[in-house]
């Protein structure tokens, strides 16, 4: 599983990138966690507000933090 996290490095960027790392190991899966800063990729992605969440490509989440919760759900689907 990949997940990456869309944003320019704000506060809430770092939140959600804490929340989605607490997630994976508190589901003790493999996952590979990545951060995407570059604005046109973020674009790439149709994400127009930041911090967004995506998983295997697919977006999931865009303009808001989620929880370590609401991101456990997202993944163990």
């Amino acid at each position: 599983m990949k997940i990456e996290i869309l944003g320019v490095g704000c506060p809430k960027c770092k939140q959600l990138t804490a929340n989605a790392e607490a997630a994976v190991k508190e589901l003790n899966i493999q996952a590979e966690i990545g951060k995407v800063t570059d604005i046109d990729k973020i674009t790439e992605y149709g994400v127009m507000m930041t911090p967004a969440l995506a998983v295997d490509g697919t977006v999931v989440s865009a303009g808001k933090v989620l929880s370590k919760d609401e991101i456990k759900k997202l993944i163990s689907k």
